[in-house]
């Protein structure tokens, strides 16, 4: 594993040298070349000059930003040098807070954080535990390619993950999301819903994670490399039922998989302790 950053992990007087690194695996991925409709050629994409249509190369461009229509300030590799920061080097941690205090919408990105040395290894996991017995988790800043952005570090599998975050202004408010009213609900209604997701309660490490979309995809690559038929079976879009009969169905059909379940094992337990008897039967005989 490749790290993408180098530096220190720093609070009050604790400084402890890190290395970061990626935490998302992008290797499979399915990607696309874009080709021309008729030949299938490699479709090529120039930089060029809205005004005048010239052909640009990259040396020919440079970053500007518009402070009034079709003005620029044109901002350059000096200038971007001369934005020095504390976290383009240093992890600064500003406070422990509780990990509920964080909004889910803030999560952007995870990285997984190791100690850089072997001098560093004993007071990485010293941190990594102190979190971990405290149930806090670690507020600071990071400059991550060529921007400051918020982050967390929290105790993960003894070690620590770092989430970078966006920031708040960056998120807009659920106010503006439409249709969104005050409902007064149903008492019935409530109690059914409440049962329904007391029967579908299961941990997380019990749902299956997986990209179906990924899976089927790639098969469709494959069969048509293969020359073979792709053979598509339409899925019924569901229907909008009456909210009181859809929970009790509902219901219903979460008591019956527990049912069914328990049968299979008890099936399953039942052979396993036949076959000793049979086994001892035909020694016997």
């Amino acid at each position: 594993m490749r790290a993408i950053w180098k530096g220190h992990i720093q609070f009050s007087l604790v400084t402890i040298p890190v290395r970061i690194y990626n935490a998302i695996e992008t290797s499979q991925t399915i990607s696309f070349n874009l080709l021309s409709k008729e030949g299938h050629n490699p479709v090529a994409y120039e930089k060029k000059d809205k005004v005048t249509g010239e052909t640009l190369k990259t040396d020919d461009i440079v970053k500007g930003f518009q402070y009034e229509p079709g003005q620029y300030v044109i901002i350059d590799e000096e200038d971007f040098a001369k934005v020095k920061l504390k976290s383009e080097k240093v992890i600064e941690i500003e406070g422990f807070v509780d990990g509920s205090e964080v909004n889910p919408t803030l999560f952007e990105a995870p990285y997984f954080i190791g100690p850089d040395g072997d001098v560093a290894a004993k007071t990485y996991g010293l941190l990594s535990e102190t979190l971990k017995m405290s149930g806090k988790i670690a507020v600071g800043k990071v400059v991550l390619r060529d921007r400051e952005t918020p982050l967390l570090l929290a105790p993960m599998d003894g070690g620590i993950v770092m989430y970078r975050l966006r920031y708040p202004h960056e998120v807009r408010s659920m106010k503006d999301v439409p249709q969104i009213r005050e409902v007064k609900a149903d008492k019935e209604q409530l109690k059914l819903a409440k049962t329904l997701v007391d029967s579908m309660a299961v941990k997380f490490s019990q749902i299956e994670m997986k990209d179906n979309y990924y899976d089927k995809l790639k098969e469709i690559i494959d069969a048509k490399i293969q020359g073979k038929e792709i053979v598509v079976h339409e899925e019924e879009a569901p229907k909008v039922v009456d909210i009181m009969t859809a929970l009790k169905a509902s219901i219903d059909a979460a008591k019956k998989k527990p049912m069914e379940k328990a049968k299979g094992e008890s099936k399953k337990a039942k052979a396993k302790a036949e076959k000793p008897a049979k086994t001892a039967r035909r020694k016997a005989s």
